[in-house]
């Protein structure tokens, strides 16, 4: 004998309603369930993050000169007002925009060539991706050392050396000898970050060419697309996203670069940047409060860059989601 729908509708409806009733007390319980073994990293991330920057934050309202001990106490915006409009500060921010812009852009295009290469099947694909991956790995501080010394030097230099060995096969002894540090110091710079940070562009364009459906590029194929095309037309804009994103990260990270222009030049020659100019006013100049007042100020032009970058990655994994 079969119970017809309408006698079973009031007993699934009571079923519902016990089982709604009982979830959002359970709701909490599971969330704390999952939220409780993070708690330990929030805790060591506040402290070892937030703190310091509160306590910088505080700083930069202070007069605080250690050569004006006497002269210790609140200044208002009077820091900030400091920072910027002095003009070695807008000339480390202009700097600090061609260095990154330049870096970034030359890392992209070199990492989308090698991203495109690397995208192909051919013998000992692993063994070249490790190496082209080896000079992001390497510690900021060994990398620009090696260009300095092992490259950029005018009498041991490989660039030099380079150049004597090429003009030595034309029977000429007078190569040119170059002093890149002295001749172009901001390009030097650049070209040994460009080195560092092609790889880590090179790795996020490959993860994007190896999520591209490829029964649409054989589609394509089939009805006589050529290589050009298929670049154009469906792995470019598939890519577009991974390219914001690759420039977003490089970006926030290439704008606190102080590793390269300390080693390399120094920050002399028009050289310095932004975290460069925070060293000299803090350690050289020793006035705290307008040191402080222009790392607030290198922290928030981080932050506007991260929350563009955020905002990217989330989109791409609605994407994928999707």
């Amino acid at each position: 004998m079969t119970v017809p729908l309408t006698a079973k509708r009031p007993r699934l409806l009571r079923q519902g309603v016990r089982e709604s009733s009982t979830r959002p007390a359970d709701r909490p319980r599971g969330a704390w369930a999952r939220r409780a073994p993070l708690l330990p990293a929030l805790v060591f991330l506040i402290v070892v993050t937030q703190l310091p920057f509160l306590g910088t934050l505080g700083i930069s309202f202070m007069r605080w000169n250690a050569l004006d001990p006497d002269n210790r106490g609140f200044g208002g915006l009077a820091n900030y007002k400091t920072a910027l409009t002095d003009p070695t500060l807008r000339s480390s921010i202009t700097t600090t925009v061609i260095l990154t812009a330049s870096v970034v852009l030359v890392s992209l295009l070199f990492g989308l060539g090698l991203a495109l290469l690397l995208d192909r099947q051919f013998r000992g694909r692993g063994i070249v991706r490790t190496m082209l991956i080896t000079p992001f790995l390497v510690v900021p501080v060994a990398s620009a050392l090696l260009w300095k010394h092992a490259l950029y030097n005018a009498s041991y230099g490989l660039i030099n050396g380079t150049l004597t060995w090429f003009w030595s096969l034309f029977g000429s002894s007078d190569a040119p000898q170059f002093d890149w540090l002295s001749t172009n110091p901001l390009i030097a710079v650049e070209a040994s970050l460009v080195w560092q940070w092609t790889p880590f562009m090179m790795l996020i364009l490959l993860a994007g060419l190896q999520s591209r459906p490829l029964d649409i590029v054989e589609a394509a194929r089939v009805d006589g697309a050529g290589t050009w095309q298929v670049f154009r037309y469906l792995t470019f804009p598939h890519l577009r996203r991974y390219l914001e994103l690759a420039s977003l990260l490089g970006s926030i990270y290439v704008v606190q670069n102080f590793d390269a222009v300390f080693t390399l030049t120094s920050g002399g020659l028009g050289t310095a940047n932004l975290p460069y100019s925070v060293y000299q006013t803090f350690y050289q100049a020793h006035d705290y409060g307008l040191a402080s007042a222009q790392g607030v100020i290198v922290v928030a032009c981080s932050i506007l860059i991260a929350t563009f970058a955020l905002r990217t990655v989330s989109s791409l994994f609605r994407e994928e989601t999707s």
